[in-house]
């Protein structure tokens, strides 16, 4: 059993200053939402296998044996001579990042004739990030989506203004998927951009269910989050830890999930939903810990899984 996540890997440049702003110290990491996913999983002892664009540039070769090395099934991805993405992270004084990304194809054009026929022993598929909303990309996704519905599909938007602007674009993309959508997993960040900062947090995570979700996990950082279906509603909070940064941690969230949704034949079990949402959130306290995306291993976690 496997799960395939679709969506983009890039560079992150972890930018801090220093004593003369014009040499800041800038520190280069892969990332990108959807392969922190699958990298996640995979140290979560749970098979992964990732479904994106690598450049054939020095950095796409990079991402190519990390994935690799992390043990990430690299059959499903296609390779291009477009250049490799970069993200700028900057961090304020709470830990809090801010990106600014600088693309030039890897990530948006990925058709739908590169797509793989897919074995029986793809559990779930997880769909996120900018991908949604990039190019040729974006229409891809949609069409894998609609394609692999007979699968468990789940969907983290990890909204990326500074790739797409409007949110009107992000809506109608994240709108478009949801008759496929079984679990939903969004941060009040998100709904902040998609629906204005004094949004009804709650009603919008809500309205993911009337769209045909199962589940759907709102987080909300330090606060902890919620989990809702349409017969239950739990909360949950974080350990108290000291924070580093918060980089990876709804990924972090997205793989403890996607590990312990296929352990079940009812998602929307009471029990089941209660002890997920506190599995995830601890998951994520540890990321928190760390400098960068992190992200734990199996033996990390001091919890039952």
């Amino acid at each position: 059993m496997e799960f395939l996540i679709f969506g983009e890997a890039l560079f992150d440049l972890f930018v801090t200053p220093t004593d003369n702003p014009a040499v800041p110290n800038v520190v280069a990491r892969a990332g990108g939402s959807p392969m922190n996913v699958a990298i996640g999983l995979s140290r979560l002892n749970c098979a992964s296998a990732f479904l994106s664009q690598i450049s054939n540039d020095n950095l796409g070769t990079g991402l190519m044996e990390l994935l690799a090395n992390e043990g990430v099934n690299l059959n499903y991805l296609a390779r291009t001579d477009c250049v490799t993405t970069l993200s700028v992270i900057a961090t304020d004084a709470t830990g809090q990042p801010s990106y600014s990304f600088y693309t030039q194809g890897a990530d948006g054009t990925l058709s739908v004739d590169d797509l793989p026929d897919l074995p029986d022993s793809i559990r779930a598929l997880h769909f996120g990030s900018y991908a949604l909303v990039l190019g040729e990309t974006a229409d891809t996704a949609h069409a894998l989506a609609q394609r692999e519905k007979h699968r468990l599909i789940t969907l983290d938007p990890n909204i990326r203004p500074t790739i797409e602007s409007d949110p009107a674009v992000w809506i109608k993309r994240i709108d478009a998927l949801m008759p496929y959508v079984d679990v939903v997993k969004i941060s009040d960040e998100d709904l902040r951009i998609l629906h204005g900062d004094d949004c009804d947090l709650e009603h919008h995570a809500r309205s993911f269910l009337n769209q045909g979700a199962k589940l759907v996990f709102l987080t909300r950082g330090g606060d902890g989050g919620q989990v809702f279906s349409a017969a239950h509603d739990f909360q949950g909070k974080p350990p108290k830890i000291t924070v580093a940064d918060t980089v990876g941690a709804g990924d972090t969230f997205m793989a403890m999930l996607l590990c312990e949704l296929v352990k079940t034949d009812d998602i929307t079990d009471a029990d089941f939903m209660a002890a997920t949402l506190e599995k995830c959130l601890y998951a994520a306290a540890i990321t928190c810990t760390r400098v960068g995306a992190d992200l734990p291993y199996l033996a990390d976690l001091d919890i039952s899984l």
